[in-house]
């Protein structure tokens, strides 16, 4: 017989710490307080109203909710829910013994289970532990008499004297069960908590929990597989008996596991305290390194100061002899008196000399020594960075790097590294990034903790750098930062569209994708029979495509890939007014007449072709960049072919008249020009032979997990 002092662990609840009352049964099979449940729902609706604030953290003093259940608040807080004040509306917290997100449903605390066994045992353990405390009547008045009996069904305890009175001989009060004084008051039958009215008499087999008759047959166990509960009550007293009897068996094997452990935890205090004192040790030599630093700076300080006040010393004595009767004064004062015109020439001169110079340094005063000390200033900025920094390095946890292909700045920053080594991965990384400022001299990072190797940072300006680094933590061991990482945000906020595929779209030339992301445009058939028609000219039109949103004002930004074998590609933004225009133009051609080395390529000719255009456009192909002809543009056909950036962006700001095409890999701006903006403005695409275009995708929140499914 297992004694009942020794099972205190299993009776504690995981939230409150202290025995169980009235527990519940959640749905990962934990139990908790049923008073728990409400505040642990409480302090999360509190906490999904403050932010997540830690002040909201303590709306219990009963419950704590810890960091890791505080990490799911921005996920839970989703459903919107609100709360009255006397009930809980959330239905959703994470289980304070196993931290897995437990959904109780639409009947929320009503559809659990009161755990009666455990209850039980509890009140088991209460008399044993407390057996010299009485469980005083509930019906006296005071001061209250010791119960002798507790009727199970009032659930309340009474004297001799208030049972005869509340229980009469005669009436149906009488025929009630009493047993010795206890708290633990249970039903006779179990009733379903969705069905009240039904006692419980089936048990399912999926959700593990005994279920009525009317759950099985239109509730949400119709199609469970379900058992009676006689079945279910010998099947699982087997099973429990056999696990009993297994771990009684093997009594030795444990005893020889506690018996490890204990060796354990003292080799883990004596490495513990090994580790103390060489850490102590460590910090003893900075000390040491310090004292050293401290003294020799103070030293030369001390030295510097005797110097300068000896100069300054003898420079007021040096003053004080000129004061009349005094020093040099004084002296020159007693020659004057000398009659002998020989003996005084002889002194008169020396003395002369010297007073010269008095007198010079009387016109142009200027102390001898500098008062101040900033030459002895100390700058320790770059040392404290170091202590700062200052962790338990080890040499199996490599420095993790930032993986600058994969990582990407959006409308969010998408953050990726890799560690070079697979052995001794970290446990968690710490992700810090700043905005780089000029005028900022104090650096403050920003610091996240990730579990995985990538990061989405959400929340930054438009058109500014950032540095970022990563570092990896296996317990309390760090690796060392990885190298900084700059990236630029966009120049204005990611405008989000995709391709039209009702206005002027030609599905013969041109295909998109289901999402209407990518566009591919291939040069098949119908660009044979069409260029075979026309010998001498040979005029071949684009093919067109808008975005299905257009801009009215402010500033925007969107980006794009262009795929490395498209032949021609032209972008830009097309105003509504003259988007008939631009799909029924004869003029946007390609012809011999406007080739570079056709011997046509005349000024008036290209005055003619950019002013007629319905659109500001860029051509690209080739995987080249296309700088358009214009006056301000370089000469030199060669200085206007760039290569092609793996990513593009258009920036359009409508207040002020402007577009700008950009390396969206490195936000650096390619070409930049005026445009008309009278109109709503549209994204513009042109391609011809074979080519594609794919519209850069937003940056969410599970961008890389997505990604990785794929």
């Amino acid at each position: 017989k297992v004694a009942i002092k020794g099972i205190e662990r299993e009776l504690i609840c995981p939230a409150c710490k202290e025995l169980f009352t009235h527990p519940l049964i959640l749905p990962c099979q934990h139990n908790v307080c049923h008073k728990c449940v409400k505040e642990i729902l409480f302090a999360f609706e509190d906490s999904f109203a403050d932010g997540g604030s830690e002040s909201s953290n303590q709306s219990s003093p009963r419950i704590r909710i810890s960091s890791s259940s505080m990490d799911r608040i921005d996920r839970i807080s989703r459903s919107g829910i609100k709360r009255n004040s006397l009930t809980p509306r959330s239905t959703l917290f994470p289980c304070p013994g196993c931290q897995r997100d437990i959904d109780l449903g639409e009947r929320g605390i009503n559809g659990l289970f009161r755990n009666f066994t455990l209850e039980t045992i509890v009140e088991r353990y209460r008399q044993a532990a407390r057996a010299a405390i009485a469980i005083m009547c509930d019906f006296c008045k005071p001061p209250p008499q010791e119960s002798t009996k507790s009727c199970m069904d009032c659930s309340a305890s009474y004297c001799n004297e208030c049972f005869k009175i509340h229980h009469p001989w005669g009436t149906a009060k009488a025929q009630h069960e009493y047993v010795g004084p206890t708290t633990n008051f249970r039903p006779k039958v179990l009733m379903c908590p969705e069905h009240e009215m039904e006692r419980v008499n089936m048990y399912c087999e999926i959700c593990r929990r005994p279920v009525c008759h009317l759950c099985k047959l239109g509730g949400c166990h119709a199609n469970h597989r379900v058992t009676t509960m006689s079945t279910a009550y010998k099947t699982l007293k087997e099973k429990l008996s056999k696990d009993i009897e297994y771990l009684i068996s093997k009594e030795s094997q444990v005893k020889a596991h506690i018996t490890q452990l204990d060796l354990l935890l003292k080799e883990t205090e004596c490495n513990s305290e090994r580790a103390k004192a060489e850490a102590s040790q460590s910090f003893e030599k900075l000390y040491h390194v310090l004292e050293e630093k401290k003294s020799a700076a103070l030293r030369a300080i001390e030295t510097s100061k005797n110097i300068r006040l000896e100069k300054l010393q003898t420079q007021v004595e040096e003053y004080q002899g000129l004061l009349e009767n005094n020093g040099l004064v004084g002296y020159a004062q007693e020659v004057l008196k000398e009659t002998d015109p020989s003996c005084f020439v002889q002194t008169a001169k020396q003395l002369h000399v010297r007073i010269q110079k008095a007198t010079e340094s009387l016109k142009s005063f200027r102390p001898a020594a500098e008062t101040t000390f900033e030459d002895f200033v100390v700058d320790i900025t770059k040392q404290e960075d170091i202590l700062g920094d200052l962790s338990f390095h080890s040499n199996g946890l490599e420095m993790p790097e930032i993986n600058e292909e994969q990582s990407k700045m959006y409308n969010r920053a998408l953050i990726s590294w890799d560690c070079p080594g697979k052995t001794d991965s970290a446990d968690i990384y710490v992700l810090e990034y700043h905005k780089l400022n000029r005028d900022e001299e104090n650096v403050t990072w920003q610091k996240i903790d990730v579990c995985g190797k990538s990061r989405v940072v959400s929340d930054l300006d438009d058109d500014s750098s950032y540095a970022f680094r990563v570092r990896g933590y296996k317990g309390s061991i760090c690796s060392p930062w990885s190298r900084e990482v700059i990236l630029r945000t966009p120049p204005a906020p990611v405008f989000s569209f995709v391709f039209d595929d009702k206005c002027g779209y030609n599905n013969e030339h041109l295909q998109l994708n289901p999402r209407r992301t990518s566009v591919e445009s291939r040069a098949g058939f119908p660009l044979l029979l069409g260029s075979e028609r026309l010998q001498v000219g040979c005029y071949t039109t684009l093919d067109y495509i808008i975005g299905d949103t257009g801009i009215a004002k402010g500033k925007h930004f969107w980006a794009f890939r262009v795929e490395a074998y498209s032949y021609l590609v032209k972008v830009g933004v097309v105003p509504s007014n003259k988007i008939q225009k631009l799909f029924h133009s004869t003029h946007d051609v390609t012809s011999p007449r406007y080739e570079q080395d056709s011997g046509h390529d005349s000024g008036s000719e290209d005055a003619f072709f950019d002013s007629s255009q319905p659109c500001t456009l860029v051509t690209l192909g080739m995987k080249k960049f296309f700088i358009p002809t214009t006056p301000a543009a370089p000469k030199d056909p060669a200085s206007r072919i760039l290569p092609l950036p793996s990513r593009l962006g258009i920036c359009l700001d409508c207040d002020r008249g402007r577009v700008g095409f950009y390396d969206a890999g490195r936000m650096k701006c390619l070409y930049e020009c005026e445009v008309d903006c009278s109109g709503i403005m549209y994204p513009a695409f042109a391609l011809m032979g074979g080519a594609a275009v794919h519209l850069e995708e937003a940056v969410t929140a599970k961008y890389r997990e997505y990604h990785d499914d794929i």
